[in-house]
């Protein structure tokens, strides 16, 4: 019985101590329930007074003190808007919850309950490794070639794969190849942009970002397909609804090589090489390894020691193997890219498509523009330029003087003025008293020129002027250079597919396109603008049976006149 009282005489000077800790004083809006506190409180010293201070009529009201809720039974009869209310809260250690296991460790199953489970804590600390779980595999080899018609050559491989998930949402994929043949910029790779093949992918099953060498193409389009590699960037991604969906894309890059396409019938007999030109007819040009599509009489061949032909990229010539001899009655079509840096190049191509049930669209935008104000392999003049201007589309316009005042030196060979026959001519001089300039000569094709080789050494080649007999001229060579125009392609195309029943297809394709062939002159530009349009329905009128059927069909296509397919542009 003492015990008894000695605990109950504690608690209640522990409570009475607590209180003046836990005691709480509120003003607050009068409303029908009021939430006083977030632990439950004390029905000791309870008090609810008016705005003066006065305690308000108990049979108005109900108190929880567990809940801690004050309820008012007709707030009208509340003579005011606001109260203060006295209230003391039990002290922490009693509205404390307390648990023997932690909440969020505890499963709440009632299968398996025979089984013992014992709950533990490891202490091993897991350190991070990024890009964990990527897989790599790859080779690099090396091996010598020799024989009696040819120097030993030293040939080289690489490839390298990546590839593996860097999140549970986000996978990679990465490559690096390299082959010294087909040979890319002298035989082997000094820098990164010379690989044959380097990318970079991240990708999840809705979107997709790729870095590096990416294959622009489109082969769905009648008017715009094309397939050109670049290096740059390339971004997609889907949404997938339950009956349909819509796909976008966008890409940026710099131009690789510009696009070209030579034409020439078979010599019987002649397995090579055949000589591939740029688009200006240079006849020394490098090809962008990997870019070429070879056509024989219309049917596409393949590369390779064991199939049908060979490449060198580098001397931009073409060998047919033995296991596929070369007639006559060949005609060979080769469509590629070589390097061509006159200017630097930028290509922009984005577009989307949607699809459901019965109807499909399909949209891009394609646009490849040389930077006209930034030449690299040619310096242009003022009065460069205005040539450029004043030539329009005519490449034979587009040529300048290349004669330069240059000082005498014993190690060049200069050319002074003379006037021959009446006209001015440059002939070769070495007195260091005469004016003398540094001239090039162009080929321009026999009595197409004014001036012959007659002679060449380790230095330089000499040329002598001819005059022209009865205005014919007697020569190959012309004193001057060739300027490259900066060009501009863009083009859209919006094709769509449409079955309004089962028996019925609906096919249309508009496309527009403007091809500025220099970007530096208005003229010619009224035939820049190229329009095209193209229509396909399909009715099926009778079918009995697998076998015998009746269709009918409309197939029709428009083209502006004096423009151009854009499938021809760049493919």
């Amino acid at each position: 019985m003492n015990t008894r009282l000695l605990f109950i005489f504690l608690l209640t000077s522990f409570l009475g101590f607590s209180q003046k800790n836990d005691r709480v004083q509120k003003k607050m809006r009068v409303s029908d329930s009021i939430v006083l506190d977030s632990v439950s409180i004390t029905p000791f010293q309870f008090k609810v007074l008016n705005k003066r201070l006065k305690p308000i009529d108990t049979t108005l009201y109900t108190i929880d003190y567990s809940k801690s809720i004050l309820r008012f039974k007709n707030k009208s009869e509340i003579s005011t808007d606001s109260i203060y209310i006295h209230y003391t809260k039990y002290p922490n250690f009693v509205t404390k919850k307390y648990f023997l296991f932690d909440e969020n460790i505890i499963v709440e199953n009632t299968k398996n309950t025979e089984k013992l489970y014992s709950l533990g804590q490891s202490n091993v600390k897991q350190n991070y490794i990024p890009f964990d779980g990527l897989e790599t595999s790859g080779s690099i080899s090396r091996g010598i070639s020799v024989g009696n018609s040819q120097n030993s050559v030293l040939n080289s491989e690489l490839d390298l794969q990546i590839s593996g998930k860097i999140s549970d949402n986000i996978s990679l994929r990465a490559s690096l190849q390299d082959s010294n043949i087909p040979l890319q910029e002298g035989g082997y790779s000094q820098k990164v942009n010379e690989f044959d093949q380097i990318f970079i992918e991240l990708f999840s099953d809705d979107w997709l970002l790729r870095a590096g060498d990416v294959n622009l193409e489109n082969t769905s389009s009648y008017f715009g397909r094309f397939n050109k590699k670049v290096q740059g960037l390339y971004a997609t991604g889907t949404i997938e609804r339950d009956s349909s969906s819509t796909t976008a894309f966008v890409s940026g890059a710099l131009v690789r090589g510009q696009y070209a396409k030579s034409t020439f019938k078979g010599q019987e007999g002649n397995q090579g090489p055949y000589k591939l030109a740029g688009t200006n007819g240079e006849l020394y040009v490098l090809l962008v390894s990997g870019s070429e599509t070879v056509y024989v009489n219309g049917l596409p061949i393949k590369r390779g020691e064991n199939n049908d032909y060979i490449i060198d990229y580098n001397a931009g010539e073409i060998i047919f193997n033995a296991t596929y001899p070369i007639t006559s009655e060949m005609r060979v079509t080769v469509e590629y890219q070589y390097s061509d840096r006159n200017y630097s190049r930028i290509i922009a191509y984005g577009g989307g498509e949607h699809k459901d049930k019965n109807f499909s669209i399909n949209a891009h935008v394609y646009s490849e523009n040389d930077a006209k104000n930034q030449p690299l392999q040619q310096s242009l003049s003022d009065e460069q330029i205005a040539i450029l201007q004043a030539a329009g589309n005519d490449t034979t316009l587009m040529t300048a003087p290349s004669a330069v005042p240059e000082a005498y030196s014993e190690n060049r060979i200069l050319y002074k003025k003379e006037l021959i026959g009446g006209i001015e001519a440059f002939v070769f001089s070495n007195d260091s008293n005469d004016e003398l300039f540094q001239v090039n000569f162009s080929l321009v094709g026999d009595n197409q020129g004014d001036y012959v080789l007659i002679n060449s050494n380790a230095i330089s080649n000499i040329y002598e002027y001819r005059a022209p007999i009865s205005g014919v001229p007697q020569g190959n060579y012309q004193p001057i250079i060739q300027l490259i125009a900066p060009t501009k392609l863009q083009m859209a195309v919006v094709d769509a597919h449409f079955n309004p029943n089962s028996k019925t297809e609906i096919d249309f394709e508009l496309a527009g396109s403007k091809n500025d062939l220099n970007l530096f002159s208005s003229i010619d530009d009224e035939n820049n603008n190229g329009f095209a349009g193209k229509l396909t329905v399909k009715r099926q009128l009778v079918k009995k049976d697998s076998i015998w059927y009746l269709n009918a069909f409309i197939d029709t296509d428009y083209i502006k006149k004096n423009s151009k397919l854009l499938n021809a542009c760049i493919v």
